[in-house]
């Protein structure tokens, strides 16, 4: 399933993190969770990314997330641990503390809020990098983050042993195809809208928020661009089309896949922590009806759907904060 010197896989779930009502982690649905994504096909989890709300997760939620992950995964997905922090001295420790745990790789993002100069940010990666002997996927995620992983300076990371992949949001795919040509960089699409386009011009495969409801679609994917079979990927694509909207569309990637899962029964609430909240009536009315128009997608069954609005409604504070050091 994996291309060669690839230590990551090619389908990727960048997964939720389930919580109770009062916006305490569901550790049973966590597992429960990671099972199904794990059994519909995805070659590897990325917990405490973005999708998993890692700004309102606190360390030792982070840590344990990696550890359930390897316990559930038994060997059949990587365990990736992604968020790390703006703060470069406390993102080392907190990757050496995830080594630890047994993650199989990280995923670096690019210091948000402080908007270093490309200096800063070829510091940072590089001093994480040198922290840790696991393989680490850069996250270029700008629209969050506030600054670009620029070109040239992709290209000086990619020198680094380390360093053997990166996660694209930035969606310039000339770009893409410029450092694919230049480097041995592994790219993977962090753009669900955008995966086949991203595999067609040779990236690796895909880091999806989607996939949380059904990986399934995504494995096809992947597959049918690997023996060259466009016809197939680009039919099964256009089947996620409407799905792939209606996650990734109208409210932030979490609050929807949240709000999704609950309402086909496989999460136990669709709660989200502060600043967060759960969709506004007409926003959850605008994702219902994107989902009516899902057909034949396998994992995707919407005929028993039953979304609860008021479950979702506003967000939670939980009882222990997170913390930036």
């Amino acid at each position: 399933m994996t291309h060669s010197g690839n230590p990551f896989g090619q389908v990727l779930v960048a997964l939720v993190t389930p919580m109770t009502a009062d916006g305490e982690v569901d550790w049973p649905a966590v597992e429960k969770h990671m099972d199904r994504v794990i059994a519909d096909g995805a070659d590897g989890i990325v917990v405490t990314g973005t999708t998993g709300e890692t700004s309102t997760l606190t360390d030792a939620e982070k840590l344990r997330l990696v550890e359930v992950g390897k316990d559930v995964s038994a060997g059949r997905a990587k365990i990736i641990t992604g968020g790390g922090s703006n703060e470069t001295a406390h993102a080392i420790e907190l990757y050496k503390a995830s080594e630890k745990a047994g993650a199989d790789g990280i995923m670096i993002v690019t210091p948000y809020y402080n908007k270093p100069t490309q200096a800063g940010i070829l510091t940072h990666f590089r001093l994480v990098a040198d922290a840790t002997d696991l393989p680490v996927i850069l996250y270029d995620i700008p629209g969050r983050t506030g600054v670009p992983i620029k070109y040239e300076t992709i290209l000086r990371l990619a020198k680094h042993p380390n360093i053997l992949a990166v996660k694209d949001a930035k969606g310039d795919f000339s770009e893409v195809s410029r450092v694919l040509n230049q480097t041995d960089l592994h790219y993977f699409s962090g753009d669900d809208a955008n995966v086949l386009p991203h595999l067609s011009i040779g990236a690796t495969g895909l880091i999806s928020v989607t996939a949380n409801i059904t990986s399934a679609p995504y494995r096809t994917i992947v597959d049918a661009v690997n023996r060259g079979d466009l016809k197939t990927a680009t039919a099964e694509h256009m089947r996620l089309e409407p799905l792939v909207r209606a996650t990734m569309t109208h409210v932030p990637g979490t609050v929807a896949a949240k709000y999704i899962l609950h309402g086909l029964g496989r999460i136990g609430s669709p709660r989200v922590r502060l600043p967060l909240v759960g969709p506004e009536e007409w926003e959850a009315a605008i994702i219902e009806d994107e989902l009516a128009l899902v057909q034949g997608v396998p994992g995707a069954d919407f005929s028993d759907f039953r979304p609860d609005r008021n479950a979702a409604a506003g967000g939670a504070l939980p009882k222990v904060h997170g913390t930036t050091r």
